[in-house]
């Protein structure tokens, strides 16, 4: 029976697209539980409309991500720390702080999971950290936020 996936299905296929599976398979599993539809004319144009309309969806969320990219390039994010005795700074600051401090200072919202380096800002000066703003079918975006660390007095 030829079917079409409305999900990934392991071992059989990935979500929107069409697989011949035996019928048994298809009628006493896949269909009853909603993980896929018979693939009818019908079912096949419907297909085609929703994968258009995904399509358009994913290139205006990268439109999206490349605007902010480009904003993210002229902010700097401020932080304050305290330092020792030799001049170096206690602590770090972490990608938990730097999502706080961005949506407080600028009202940019990014989850601290998108931050692509792992290593947290722990010296005084200005620390480049990239952000995954886009990932997806229609290409790769990437924006970097500039966070600028200066001795509490």
């Amino acid at each position: 029976m030829k079917i079409i996936l409305l999900q990934d299905v392991k071992g059989v296929g990935k979500k929107g697209s069409t697989v011949q599976v035996n019928d048994g398979y298809a009628s006493n599993f896949l269909i009853p539980k909603g993980l896929a539809k018979v693939s009818t004319e019908a079912n096949q144009a419907q297909l085609k409309k929703d994968n258009a309309a995904e399509a358009a969806r994913q290139e205006e969320l990268k439109k999206q991500a490349e605007e902010l990219a480009l904003r993210l390039e002229h902010i700097n994010v401020e932080f304050k720390a305290k330092a020792g005795s030799d001049g170096r700074m206690f602590g770090t600051i972490s990608p938990k702080e730097i999502e706080e401090g961005m949506k407080k200072q600028w009202g940019i919202t990014i989850d601290k999971r998108k931050f692509l380096d792992k290593t947290p800002a722990n010296g005084f000066g200005y620390t480049r950290l990239r952000i995954e703003l886009y990932k997806g079918q229609a290409g790769h975006v990437v924006g970097t936020v500039i966070v600028h660390i200066s001795e509490d007095r």
